[in-house]
């Protein structure tokens, strides 16, 4: 991965796929083929800065991709490649966890979830139906 100007990264089952953290480490420009795809740590990240985006309908046809990878001009790579470079600490992994490392992300992302959670908790006890209109 080191080596290589682009990574593919089809949409997995997590999103937290290891390929993805791999490949950022690596400094590999992420090619993510997916139509709809979570990325972690997407509401502080913008992946656009780094990273190309297909469809899988496009990934799909013949020779499209290797096309337009050969078409990105080197001066967009490398500045996709110095962003990506910016960024990466964000995917490491660090004992004892570092400030912006990925276990302090991680419970930045969990953090921003709470409320949403909450809410949820609360809106369900309001909305149940008592037993004495049944």
């Amino acid at each position: 991965m080191r080596s290589s100007k682009f990574c593919l990264h089809p949409a997995g089952d997590t999103p937290s796929s290891c390929r993805l953290f791999d490949a950022i480490v690596s400094h590999c420009v992420p090619v993510i083929v997916s139509s709809r795809i979570e990325l972690p740590f997407e509401d502080e990240i913008d992946y656009s800065e780094f990273s190309l985006f297909f469809s899988v309908e496009e990934a799909l046809r013949p020779d499209y991709l290797l096309n337009e990878l050969r078409q990105v001009p080197k001066r967009k790579w490398v500045d996709m490649w110095l962003k990506l470079k910016n960024v990466s600490h964000h995917y490491e992994f660090q004992y004892p966890p570092r400030k912006g490392d990925a276990v302090n992300m991680i419970w930045r992302q969990v953090r921003h979830k709470i409320p949403a959670v909450n809410l949820a908790i609360h809106r369900n006890r309001r909305l149940k139906i008592p037993d004495w209109w049944g």
